[in-house]
């Protein structure tokens, strides 16, 4: 799709201020997010079924409109324009959080905010991998979801703060959260530097049934995979509700997001180097693995350290995998359906996280927080089993590119 252009063993500098402008927006979620479930429980007097259920409806929301948003940008052949409009879309939700006195409120800024995440998922993503040769990719993602989940730590760390200065005063932190959202949108917008269309670039429907037929195997064994994959981890509001429910203090249950979020940002780089020289099966095994580990720490956990530590291994199970599936993804499309790919797997990603969070919200609320861990180490064993059995499948596009043609990057 992009323009060929001499590549280099260095990431571009638009691939740095893509994972500058994700960090900033997750300090501005991560500060409403990580206070959220206590104050729509705490302050609005709402079930832990009704903020599963709501946590779930919201993800699925934005891995739902990345299909639209991806398609569209592949339609285009271009993507920073609707990536910045995503950015912008859940910049402007912010402030509805601060002002919400009801949960009809806090419905309508989660899904708005989750609109905008939507919106620029997939053609950031697929912006990222045009800027990136294939032989990178794994870094490129995992440099982004590193700076992504820099910011997810140190929203909640200063949330926390933030309520211990202030007295618990929820409102007042959503307020400050407007900020660094407003900045991302404007780094976005001035920052991030578009490759050129390849000429002759026709606008060709994407979901078009000879467009999607273009789509192999292997990248359908990939979708099947992320639906597993989210059965397997539902919301990490539950891993702040098992927190506060280990006798963890209020003000202290950002650090829950924080912890997490710390581990993530450490493990993302090295691991999406880590992928660009070895099995990508392995290391997502190893990575089920320790999701297994994280839900057999939170679901036996008597006090709140064991429930960090449990934290900790959820995190690090994240930085195993997340950028991991991306690269996967992006090396199993060829180039100009790249948006719709990540769009489609997103949309099947999303509906099995809608029933993940649900499903946890209500075996939470029956049957405690024990059983709903251990029923997510139970789905985890079975992504574990199906990666076994499905050995034989490979990504046709990550093996048929070569280095300059996948190169379809900008200056670096």
């Amino acid at each position: 799709m992009a323009s060929q252009l001499p590549s280099s063993n260095r990431l571009s500098a638009s691939v740095w201020v893509l994972g500058l402008v994700s960090m900033l927006m997750d300090i501005s979620s991560e500060m409403i997010h990580s206070l959220l479930p206590l104050f729509m429980v705490g302050t609005l007097g709402a079930s832990s079924l009704a903020v599963g259920i709501l946590e779930g409806l919201a993800e699925a929301t934005a891995l739902g409109v990345k299909v639209f948003s991806g398609t569209l940008s592949d339609y285009l052949g271009k993507r920073k324009f609707i990536a910045a409009l995503g950015y912008g879309m859940g910049a402007f939700s912010k402030p509805l959080f601060a002002i919400a006195g009801s949960m009809g409120m806090v419905t309508t800024a989660r899904l708005l905010d989750r609109v905008g995440k939507g919106i620029r998922g997939a053609p950031r993503d697929a912006l990222l991998a045009d800027l990136t040769p294939e032989a990178m990719r794994g870094a490129a993602f995992g440099l982004r979801q590193s700076l992504d989940t820099v910011g997810a730590c140190a929203g909640p760390l200063l949330a926390s703060g933030l309520m211990l200065l202030w007295a618990n005063d929820f409102r007042s932190v959503f307020w400050v959260a407007v900020i660094p959202g407003m900045l991302a949108t404007l780094l976005m917008v001035v920052g991030v530097r578009e490759p050129a269309a390849a000429p002759g670039h026709k606008r060709i429907n994407p979901l078009r049934r000879d467009q999607l037929r273009k789509l192999d195997r292997s990248y359908w064994w990939l979708v099947g995979l992320g639906v597993l994959f989210m059965l397997a981890r539902f919301s990490e509001a539950f891993l702040v509700l098992r927190a506060q429910e280990r006798g963890m203090a209020v003000a202290q249950v950002p650090l829950v997001m924080a912890a997490m979020s710390f581990v993530y940002a450490l493990a993302a780089y090295p691991f999406g180097k880590l992928s660009d020289r070895i099995s990508h099966r392995v290391l997502l095994a190893a990575g089920l693995l320790v999701l297994v580990a994280a839900d057999a720490v939170l679901a036996l956990a008597q006090g709140w350290k064991a429930v960090i530590a449990g934290v900790f291994l959820w995190g690090l199970h994240m930085g195993m995998t997340q950028g991991l599936l991306s690269a996967m993804v992006a090396n199993a499309a060829p180039s100009q359906l790249r948006g719709t790919a990540f769009g489609l797997f997103n949309l099947a990603s999303g509906g099995a996280l809608l029933v993940s969070s649900a499903l946890a919200g209500w075996l939470w609320d029956r049957y405690g927080a024990a059983l709903t861990f251990g029923a997510g180490a139970v789905f985890a064993l079975l992504t574990l089993v199906v990666l076994a059995l499905t050995a034989g499948t490979t990504t046709r596009y990550a093996e048929a590119e070569s280095p300059g043609e996948a190169g379809d990057s900008e200056d670096r």
